[in-house]
């Protein structure tokens, strides 16, 4: 005999209570073991990919881990201090930029800079911010990134992690089959079909988009010349994710560098401006459509709360969580509301009138 509806609910409402609060005191230790299972349920396509090549499961997350370690090798050596060179400059070369703009603004608009005024009151005030703030911010990035026990568990135990759950990633998901609640075993099943659907759509679909954007951003603006060309390309890459923002906004930091490097040079500008208008067009005409497709059902807006709530509760642990717990619930929230629609609390006697 099943459980009655109240009883299941104080049940799955302590589990879901207890998840919460193990994951707000245990943020900063899970965040290893959070990483290592994004990666494993990332990877684990391709591992089945290659076990219906014939290859055995041990012998395909081997093949995968030694690509991925050739990989990070290849970044650390080429792509990683480069960035990293560049956004040390950036931030120091920042207060010089705002300077040659109060300089351009002081020639053509006189007037807006004088003695007292709001616009030279917010360039005066931008500029010592970025320099005071933005080299502490930076230096202390780098700091707690480069520590060496951080540096052990992220670039240690979350490959290692990771490599074991992709191992047993198909034994893990049977034995969790097993322990469902046999009543509700067939909707749980079709649930989590269309959860894995959406994070699979979204998130291994947006990542390749993402990669691949980033990358083209990142190589197109250095070809062109222009200084922190990587770093424009990384971030617009990064937060491509979310629709239009990330060309918006790294499009405004490509042109606003162009303007101080390029000025008058405005072929150069015009580039810049063609690169970011024709990576738009590419992304929504073609990798968006091919990788991701049409029914993710993830607003845009609705990722903006998520990563808000999640990142102010639970810290960068909770913003890692948050676009997999904003599918999980989307899915949810659709089936609450199609049992809604199919209840007598929303129909009420209409039907029996009409019959």
């Amino acid at each position: 005999m099943a459980l009655p509806v109240r009883d299941q609910l104080k049940y799955w409402g302590l589990a879901t209570a207890l998840f919460v609060l193990l994951l707000w005191l245990l943020g900063d230790v899970l965040l290893p073991f959070v990483i290592g299972g994004a990666i494993a349920y990332f990877l684990d396509p391709v591992a089945d990919r290659l076990e219906r090549m014939g290859l055995s499961r041990a012998i395909a997350t081997a093949v995968i881990t030694i690509v991925g370690v050739l990989i990070f090798v290849i970044m650390a050596l080429l792509v990683i201090p480069t960035l990293v060179s560049q956004s040390v400059q950036l931030v120091n070369t920042a207060p010089q930029l705002f300077r040659d703009l109060h300089t351009v603004v002081s020639e053509r608009f006189p007037s807006a800079l004088d003695e007292g005024s709001t616009l030279r009151q917010t360039l005066t005030s931008i500029g010592e911010t970025i320099q005071s703030r933005g080299g502490e911010l930076l230096n202390t990035l780098l700091s707690s990134a480069m520590g060496v026990l951080n540096v052990v568990i992220l670039l240690v135990v979350a490959p290692v992690v990771a490599v074991y759950l992709l191992l047993d990633w198909d034994r893990m998901i049977a034995r969790i089959d097993e322990m469902l609640p046999r009543d509700h075993a067939p909707v749980i099943r079709r649930l989590a079909a269309e959860i894995d659907d959406t994070l699979a759509s979204f998130i291994r679909g947006m990542g390749t988009v993402c990669l691949i954007l980033g990358t083209y951003y990142a190589i197109a603006l250095m070809l062109v010349g222009l200084q922190f060309g990587m770093v424009v390309g990384f971030v617009a890459g990064l937060i491509t994710f979310i629709p239009y923002l990330g060309a918006l906004l790294g499009g405004a930091l490509a042109l606003g560098l162009g303007l101080f490097q390029f000025w008058g040079d405005w072929i150069s500008l015009g580039l810049v401006a063609g690169i970011f208008m024709l990576g738009q067009v590419v992304e929504g005409n073609v990798l968006t459509p091919k990788l991701v497709g049409s029914s993710v059902g993830l607003h845009p807006v609705w990722l903006l709360l998520a990563l808000s709530v999640f990142g102010t509760l639970f810290g960068f642990v909770g913003m890692l969580i948050a676009v997999p717990v904003a599918a999980a619930l989307g899915v949810l929230t659709r089936f609450a509301v199609d049992q809604y629609k199919d209840s007598r609390l929303y129909r009420g006697l209409s039907d029996q009138d009409k019959s």
